[in-house]
Parts: C-alpha cells; sequence; structure tokens
C-alpha cells in the first residue's frame, strides 16, 4: 500500500466531500437494517395471533405499520444511495483529473533524455489504463470498502446481541475467507504488474504501426506486422487469462462459504429454538436476511482486493516516472530578458544515450541580430548547436553564454520564448493549419498569420485547399507534403517574432526557386534578430553575415561568404559542386 500513499493528498483535498459520503453511506446502511428486524417483528406477531394472543385487527394494524416502515426505509436507503455514489464516485474523477494532469505536467517538464529512453505507448498507458486503475480504487474500492465496513459494524454486535450462540455459528466462515483473501491477493499483486507491464508493450506496438502504416505498405510488411501482433495477442491472452483465473475463484468461494453460513443458520437456529433458546422462529429469518445483506460486502471483499492490488501495480508505475527529475534544471525563477548575443567557449557535449561525441571543443560569438550559417556534412554536429542553445541539453564541458550571462543562470521559459525554432523534422499538429501557424502566439489576428504564411511561401498553397486556413490535417500534419510541413513551421516561428530564430535544415523538401524566395523574406522578418540557419545548401549560406562549418564535431571554418569562397577547404568546394549541379 505504500505505493497508494501518493494518492493521500488528493484524499486530503477532497477530504470534505468524502466526509459527507461516508456519513451519507452509514445512514443508507443504517436505514437498510429496519427490514431484518421488522421482518422478525412481523413473524412474531403471525405467531401471537396464531396463539390467540393478538386480536386479528391488531395484527393486521402492525403488519401494515411493518410494511409501511419497511418500504419508506428502502426508498430512503436507495435514495442515500445514490447520494453515496453521486459524492464518491464523483471524487475519484476529480483525483483522475488532478493525477493526469500531474502526470502529463511532469511528463513536459522532463527533459529529452527521458523521452529517447521510454516509449511513446508505455507512457500513454501510464496516463490512461494506468491512471483508470487508480481511480477505481480512489473511487468504487473506496465506496464499497465503506460501505462493507459500515454493515459489518452494524450487523455483526446486532446478531450477538440477538443470538451469541448463533451469531458465533454463522461467523465461523469469515476466518476461513480473510485467510483465503490473504493468499489469492499476493498472486493477484504479482499478475496485475505483469499484465499491466503487458499492457504497454501492446499500446507501444499499436502505436508504432499506426505511425509507421505507410513504411509497413510501401513494403508490403502487413502479413509480419499481423503475425507479430498475433504473437503479442496470445502473449496478453495468457496473462490476462493467468490473472483471471485467479479472480474466478473469489466469487464461488464468497458463495460458497455464505451458503455454508446460511446452512448453520437454519439448522443451528432451527434447534434453538425447538430447545425453546430463542424465542421465535423470526429470529431465524432475522439471521438469514442478516446472513444475505452480508453475502454482497463478503463477496465483494476479493473485488476490492483486486481493485486495490491493481492500483498498487498501476500507481507504482506511474510513481516511477513521477520519481524521474530531470536533466536539465531551472535554477533561476525570475524571467530573464534575452536579446540574442550567443558564445560557445570550448564546447564539448557527447550523447549519453549513445556515447557519441558530437561538438568537439567548439568556440565561437554570434552577435545580436547576426544572421549565422552552420554548415556541414551529416552527424557533423549542426543540430546540436541548436539544441545546446535552447537548452534541451547541457553541455559536457565548456560553457554556453546568451547576452554574456551562462546560459544555467537564465530562466530557462525565458531563453525558450526568445526563440523560434523550426526542427528538422517539421511536426504538426492534427487540428486546423491556422491554429498551427498561432501555436507559438494564440492571440495573433488573421491578418498576422497571413502574413506570416506569405513571408514562408505558403499562402498560394493554403488557399487552395477548399477550407483555406481552416483546414484540418492528418496525424503529424501528413495532409501536408514534405516542403509545405517546412514552409507552415517556418510561418509558426516568423509568427512569433522571436529575439532569436533557429532554422534547422528546414529547407531541405523545397525546391531552389522557393527557397530563395523564403530566403530572401527571412531576411527581412529577421532584421535585427539573431538568427542560424543549418543547411546542406551553400544558397542559405550566401548573405548571412557568418558562415560556420563543422567537421566531425569540430569547427573547420569560420567567415562569410566571400571569404571563404576565396580560400581552398570545405565550403569553396561545396559552393562550386552545388553550382554545377545547378548549371546542369
Amino acid at each position: 500500500m505504500k505505493e497508494l500513499a501518493h494518492l493521500n493528498k488528493y484524499f486530503k483535498k477532497y477530504w470534505s466531500k468524502l466526509l459527507v459520503g461516508l456519513f451519507i453511506t452509514i445512514i443508507a446502511r443504517v436505514l437498510q437494517l429496519v427490514m431484518p428486524r421488522l421482518v422478525k417483528e412481523s413473524i412474531v406477531v403471525i405467531e401471537n395471533f396464531m396463539d390467540g394472543q393478538v386480536e386479528e385487527s391488531a395484527a393486521k394494524g402492525l403488519l401494515l405499520e411493518y410494511i409501511l416502515i419497511i418500504v419508506g426505509a428502502a426508498l430512503l436507503s436507495g435514495f442515500f444511495t445514490f447520494l453515496m455514489r453521486q459524492t464518491i464516485i464523483n471524487v475519484s474523477r476529480y483525483i483522475e483529473y488532478d493525477l493526469k494532469n500531474e502526470i502529463f505536467d511532469h511528463y513536459q517538464f522532463l527533459s529529452l533524455n527521458f523521452y529517447k529512453k521510454n516509449r511513446t505507448g508505455d507512457l500513454m498507458n501510464r496516463i490512461s489504463e494506468d491512471v483508470n486503475q487508480v481511480r477505481m480504487y480512489s473511487g468504487p474500492a473506496l465506496m464499497y470498502g465503506i460501505n462493507t465496513i459500515t454493515l459489518f459494524a452494524c450487523i455483526i454486535p446486532i446478531m450477538f446481541m440477538t443470538a451469541p450462540k448463533l451469531a458465533a455459528y454463522t461467523l465461523i466462515p469469515l476466518p476461513i475467507l480473510s485467510v483465503l483473501i490473504y493468499y489469492i491477493s499476493k498472486i493477484i499483486h504479482e499478475r496485475s504488474t505483469i499484465v499491466q507491464q503487458y499492457l504497454s508493450t501492446l499500446s507501444t506496438f499499436t502505436q508504432e504501426v499506426f505511425s509507421g502504416v505507410s513504411v509497413i505498405k510501401a513494403y508490403a510488411l502487413e502479413p509480419s506486422i499481423n503475425n507479430d501482433l498475433s504473437t503479442l495477442a496470445v502473449e496478453g491472452k495468457d496473462k490476462s487469462m493467468d490473472l483471471a483465473k485467479v479472480n474466478a475463484w473469489f466469487f464461488p468461494l464468497m458463495v460458497l462459504l455464505i451458503g455454508i453460513s446460511n446452512i448453520f443458520v437454519i439448522y443451528i437456529g432451527g434447534k434453538q429454538y425447538i430447545n425453546g433458546e430463542i424465542a421465535s422462529s423470526g429470529v431465524i429469518a432475522e439471521f438469514v436476511l442478516y446472513v444475505n445483506m452480508l453475502t454482497w460486502p463478503v463477496a465483494i471483499i476479493g473485488w476490492l482486493t483486486s481493485i486495490v492490488q491493481r492500483a498498487e501495480a498501476s500507481q507504482k508505475r506511474i510513481n516511477e516516472f513521477l520519481n524521474e527529475t530531470p536533466d536539465i534544471k531551472n535554477t533561476v525563477f525570475e524571467e530573464t530578458p534575452i536579446k540574442g548575443k550567443i558564445e560557445f567557449k570550448n564546447v564539448t557535449f557527447t550523447y549519453e544515450d549513445t556515447e557519441i561525441t558530437a561538438l568537439d571543443n567548439i568556440s565561437f560569438t554570434i552577435n545580436e541580430g547576426e544572421t549565422v550559417a552552420i554548415l556541414g556534412k551529416t552527424g557533423s554536429g549542426k543540430s546540436t548547436i541548436l539544441d545546446l542553445i535552447a537548452r534541451l541539453y547541457d553541455v559536457t564541458s565548456g560553457e554556453i553564454l546568451i547576452d554574456d550571462t551562462p546560459i544555467k543562470e537564465l530562466n530557462i521559459n525565458s531563453i525558450r520564448q526568445a526563440i523560434g525554432a523550426v526542427p528538422q523534422d517539421a511536426f504538426l499538429f492534427s487540428d486546423s493549419i491556422k491554429t498551427n501557424i498561432k501555436f507559438g502566439k494564440e492571440n495573433a489576428t488573421d491578418e498576422e498569420v497571413i502574413e506570416a504564411a506569405k513571408n514562408a511561401v505558403v499562402h498560394e498553397n493554403i488557399i487552395g485547399f477548399s477550407k483555406g486556413y481552416d483546414t484540418v490535417l492528418g496525424e503529424r500534419g501528413i495532409t501536408l507534403s514534405g516542403g509545405q510541413k517546412q514552409r507552415v513551421s517556418i510561418a509558426r516561428a516568423l509568427l512569433k517574432k522571436p529575439e532569436i530564430y533557429l532554422f534547422d535544415d528546414c529547407l531541405s523538401a523545397v525546391d531552389t526557386e522557393t527557397e530563395e524566395d523564403i530566403l530572401n523574406n527571412l531576411k527581412k522578418a529577421s532584421k535585427n534578430r539573431t538568427t542560424l540557419i543549418v543547411s546542406h545548401r551553400v544558397s542559405s549560406a550566401k548573405n548571412a553575415d557568418k558562415v560556420l562549418v563543422l567537421s566531425n564535431g569540430k569547427l573547420l571554418q569560420e567567415g562569410n561568404h566571400t571569404d571563404l569562397n576565396s580560400v581552398e577547404g570545405y565550403y569553396k568546394d561545396l559552393y562550386y559542386t552545388q553550382l554545377s549541379e545547378k548549371e546542369n
């Protein structure tokens, strides 16, 4: 139960609602106890009438009175049971809402390394299926648990006060039941954990299949994927069946033990009545009703135990992620204004997961408002520079300064709010084109959105769609071509008008003519704003104030287009190679 202690803060938050629910539950169960006692009294009246101790009219009056009280108590008990469900089950929904928000907020708080180590399907399963299991504990399990305890607390004392010997025999099966529940619960906990882990594996597999469905179809891998899914499904079925087999023992055991209790009531009670140890056969009827009232609470103990075990297994998985700490920590909480000067001092960076050194002792300075192009072969460290500026990672050694201040002494949110980033793999959400462009500036006007789209040379494409800017995109922007997705991403960054632009090879999917138009528009839009453009094309670097050429994580060349084109080296070779390709 130690894993579920995480929920205590939510129980404290909603303690008043839970207290009301507890009070209502007690009232509902007390009203439920009216019927057995009045059934006994009714039988006593009938016995007295048969013995001639009560006149017929009086007997009928008493029976009618008892019937009306029983019906009234049943109606009130039903009404308070409804209120009980509304109160306690609602609390479980509030807790589910809060817990999902807590998990999601923590997901956003964690660093990129976390997402490299964990799969999307597993993340989704923990915030959906695992949270649902926890909700069952904080709602239905809590409600029925209170209900069961209340009934036991009320019925058992009444039974002993009415007929102690009969009560003792009647309750003999309950300790046996407790022992069985203890041992079966341990097995349930183990198998519940296995089932939840499997569900994460299945979610991950299906998420990857759906995301990569175009590749699967292109390579005609449907039969292979079907076989893999069938294998997973069979494995999951076996694990779920192992759990179901254990759960299946509970209800039959409960019914058996309750049946034995009923036999004890009838046999022992009948002997006591014959021997005159109890005054009326109505006591036997009363005890039968008590035992049957305990049937559901006793039977539900197994179900409650199963829910608690499942919830603990799920909360343990949730806690594993909630206990994760981000690699990138914000140590400055007040806002820090950003102007745009960037300096790398002997920066070395090695990726933790692959141990590849992406940057090796790099030093350079970018003045505020400068446009800098970064060129180099694949894997030379170009994108890593942009990631370090946005502080998605921290350097392994050396130092990065922004506006002459160490980057770790600046507020992370201030840094990222001052950046308009266009990643190498343009990501768009399953929403309208307009909403995607307004992602960095939600209060932007339609005129501003259109201006940004025009500067990104995508406006004509957008108005060509039947719904224009209101066109809803498919998952990850699949509705658009690669070049259109890149240009919508550029429009998103331009609309934000940040202090620093980071363009990571975001023109790779457009033709050279469109690229030239975009670069000219960028030059105007990014005037007096620090701009870094990562590219494989020299055309993106011609108008830059400075060009950085990287090779194997080292700074190979630095200067402007004219300077670098006048000396032998990588830049000049690349320039003439691409120039000849263009002419051909």
